[in-house]
Parts: C-alpha cells; sequence; structure tokens
C-alpha cells in the first residue's frame, strides 16, 4: 500500500500561481504511477493530470493545459502539481492519486487539500 499526504493549497488571487505537493508513503514510489484529481463544490470528480497515460504520455485536460505541469521527485517520494495562471474556477479541493503500473485506474487516494481562486 502507498499512503498520500496532499499541501501545498491555500487562497491566491486569479492569475497567480501555486505549487501543490503529494508526500508518499508506503511501497516504492517509483512503482506507481500519479495524477491529480480536483473535485468542486457540486460537481464530479475530474481527472486533471496523469502520469504515462495513454501511450506513455502525459495526460492533462483541457480546462488546464498549458497553465498545469505535473512532475515528481522520486527521491523526495514527491509528486507535485504547479499551476499557473490560476483562474475562479479553479477553485477545488485537488486530490493526488496513484496506480500500480499494471492498472487503468487509480488505487490510492489522498484526502485532498483546498485550492481557492479569489478573483
Amino acid at each position: 500500500q502507498v499512503q498520500l499526504v496532499e499541501s501545498g493549497g491555500g487562497l491566491v488571487q486569479a492569475g497567480g500561481s501555486l505549487r501543490l505537493s503529494c508526500a508518499a508513503s508506503g511501497r516504492t514510489f517509483s512503482m506507481y504511477n500519479m495524477g491529480w484529481f480536483r473535485q468542486a463544490p457540486g460537481k464530479e470528480r475530474e481527472l486533471i493530470t496523469a502520469e504515462s497515460w495513454t501511450a506513455g504520455s502525459t495526460y492533462y485536460a483541457d480546462s488546464v493545459k498549458g497553465r498545469f505541469t505535473i512532475s515528481r521527485d522520486n527521491a523526495l517520494n514527491t509528486v507535485y502539481l504547479q499551476m499557473n495562471n490560476l483562474k475562479p474556477e479553479d477553485t477545488a479541493v485537488y486530490l493526488c492519486a496513484a496506480r500500480d503500473r499494471s492498472r487503468a485506474w487509480f488505487n490510492y487516494w489522498g484526502q485532498g487539500t483546498q485550492v481557492t481562486v479569489s478573483s
């Protein structure tokens, strides 16, 4: 198993930036492909980025493409989400997730961190 803990959320003005972190513990971090989801009030959970998705490329939802970047540091067992040019519609709880490399979907989840973007 792997445990995931997000941090770095907060309140930011539109146009600003935040970097979220997700620290993993448990089994070897490099064995997992990572992703980030978000869930806004009254909306379904949305996958916004994932490593090694179709044909091994990184997936970004259209809503964040060009503004958000996923990266990882295996030495620190941490995955990051760099968010630039934030918009009020990015306001949500952001969750990181891990999937075994043999699985098509995510099987471990963090608790989430709140991101609020003011206009």
